[in-house]
C-alpha cells in the first residue's frame, strides 16, 4: 500500500495515508529486511516524515526477506508495503523491492537505524535537481560524519577508504564512500544496469555501473549512527565482502585485470630480449640464452593477457554487460580478420624461418653438437614469434565470431 502524508501526528508517529494505487509517486523508499523489528519501526517513521517534509508524494517499500520476528507485521501496521522476496542476499532483496517500487525516484537504505531517514530530503533535492545517482557519504573525506562506534576501525581506516580510492582510479567513480547504502537514483537508470550482485556488493555494483554509463552522481554528505539492533549481529561480514568487492572491480575492468598486467609482462619480455640477444654484461652477470627463454615466457603471457582483455571486452559489450567503447569500435574496425590473420601468418612465417635455419645449421654439423649460445639466439626467438603468430590467429577468428551479429539482428538488417 503505497503512502502520503497527513500534517496530523499522534503519540508521535507520523500517521500515513492511503494513497490510490494509480496515484503518480514520485519517490520510494525501499529498505532490505532480514529481522528488523527492533528499528523497523523507526526507520519507517522517519522516511514518512522526511517524504512529509520535502513535499513528495511517496511510499515506503520494505523488501522482506525472510525475517521471522515479526518485521512484516510492524511494517504493514506503519503504513509500509512489504515484498516478499524469496532469495536470499541484500542484493536480492533490494532488487526485489526496488522491481516493485512505483517511484520515480528510489531512495534506499538499511532498516538497522544506523542511517537517519531524516536526511532523505537531501537525496531527494539531488535527484530533483537532474542528477542520476545521489550517493552518500559517511567518511569525513566526502564531508560525512562517523559516530564513535558506528563503523568496524577495519571499515573506517581500510577498507572503505581504499575500494573507494580503486572505484575513482578504475572506473572514475567521483565517490569517497562506495559502500554507503544510504542513497538515491532515478529508477530508469537503475533499470538500464541490469545488477545482478545477491549480496552485499549489490551496492558497489550500481556505481561501477553507473560510472561506466557516464551517470550524473552527486555526493551526499550523512552521518552514520551505530547499529540500533539488539536481537542480531550485523549481517556484513568484513573478509567475504571484500573478496567479492575485489571480485566484481577486475571482472568489470578487463583493463586492469587482463590489459595492463599483460603490457607490463609483454614490455618486460621485450626488455630481455633486448638485453639478452647482444649478450650485455650487467655488474659482471652475462644475460644469455637462459634469459632469453624468462624473457619469451613473459611475452607469451603478456600476450595471452592482451588476447584475454581483447576478448572479455568484446563480449561484455555485446551482451550488455559494459556500455558500449568507442576505443573497442575503432580498434574493431582497424584490425579486422583479414588484417590480424595476414600480420599473424607474416609473425608465424618469421618464426618458422628462424626454426628451419636452426634445423639447417644442425643438419651443416652432420646432426652432432651444436654451440648452444649460438643455436638457442635463433631458436628460443623462432619458437617465440611461432606462438605468437599462431595464437594470434586463432585469436583474431575468435573476436570476429564475437563480432558477428546474432541472426535476429541479421534478419532485421
Amino acid at each position: 500500500m503505497a503512502a502520503n502524508f497527513a500534517p496530523a501526528e499522534a503519540a508521535g508517529r507520523v500517521l500515513p495515508l492511503t494513497v490510490p494505487t494509480h496515484a503518480p509517486i514520485e519517490v520510494s523508499v525501499v529498505m532490505p529486511c532480514l529481522n528488523e523489528a527492533d528499528t523497523l519501526a523507526s526507520c519507517i517513521e522517519k522516511a514518512h516524515a522526511a517524504l512529509r517534509a520535502c513535499g513528495a508524494s511517496g511510499e515506503v517499500v520494505v523488501a522482506d526477506n525472510g525475517s521471522t520476528d515479526g518485521s512484516q507485521d510492524v511494517a504493514r501496521r506503519l503504513g509500509a508495503r512489504v515484498v516478499e522476496v524469496a532469495a536470499r542476499g541484500y542484493g536480492n532483496a533490494l532488487r526485489g523491492g526496488i522491481a516493485a517500487a512505483r517511484g520515480e525516484f528510489i531512495v534506499m537504505g538499511d532498516a538497522d537505524d544506523s542511517y537517519d531517514f531524516l536526511e532523505l530530503p537531501k537525496f531527494v533535492e539531488k535527484l530533483r535537481a537532474g542528477y542520476d545517482v545521489a550517493q552518500g557519504c559517511r567518511l569525513p573525506s566526502g564531508g560525512g560524519r562517523i559516530e564513535p562506534g558506528a563503523m568496524p576501525p577495519l571499515h573506517r581506516w581500510w577498507g572503505n577508504p581504499m575500494f573507494s580510492a580503486m572505484v575513482r582510479r578504475m572506473f572514475w567513480a567521483r565517490v569517497h564512500d562506495v559502500y554507503c547504502g544510504l542513497r538515491g537514483f532515478r529508477k530508469d537508470l537503475y533499470e538500464s544496469l541490469d545488477l545482478r550482485s545477491a549480496g552485499m556488493e549489490f551496492a558497489v555494483e550500481m556505481i561501477v555501473k553507473s560510472s561506466l554509463r557516464n551517470a550524473r552522481i552527486a555526493e551526499v554528505p550523512i552521518t552514520l549512527h551505530p547499529d540500533g539492533r539488539t536481537a542480531h549481529a550485523p549481517h556484513l561480514k568484513t573478509f567475504r565482502d571484500g573478496w567479492r568487492t575485489l571480485r566484481l572491480f577486475l571482472m568489470s575492468s578487463p583493463r586492469w585485470l587482463f590489459l595492463y598486467p599483460g603490457i607490463c609482462l609483454a614490455a618486460l619480455g621485450l626488455l630481455g630480449y633486448a638485453l639478452a640477444l647482444p649478450g650485455v654484461h650487467i655488474g659482471g652477470i652475462r644475460l644469455d640464452a637462459h634469459t632469453l627463454l624468462f624473457s619469451s615466457l613473459a611475452v607469451l603471457l603478456g600476450q595471452q593477457a592482451v588476447i584475454f582483455a581483447l576478448l572479455v571486452k568484446t563480449f561484455a559489450i555485446r551482451e550488455g554487460l559494459l556500455p558500449p567503447n568507442r576505443r573497442m569500435d575503432a580498434f574493431h574496425r582497424a584490425v579486422t580478420l583479414e588484417r590480424a590473420a595476414i600480420a599473424s601468418i607474416a609473425v608465424l612465417a618469421a618464426g618458422a624461418w628462424l626454426l628451419g635455419t636452426a634445423v639447417n645449421d644442425w643438419r651443416l654439423t652432420g646432426f652432432g653438437n651444436l654451440d648452444y649460445a649460438h643455436t638457442m639466439r635463433v631458436v628460443v626467438p623462432g619458437i617465440t614469434l611461432t606462438a605468437l603468430g599462431f595464437q594470434t590467429l586463432l585469436a583474431s577468428f575468435v573476436l570476429a565470431i564475437l563480432r558477428t551479429p546474432e541472426s535476429g539482428a541479421t534478419r532485421d538488417h
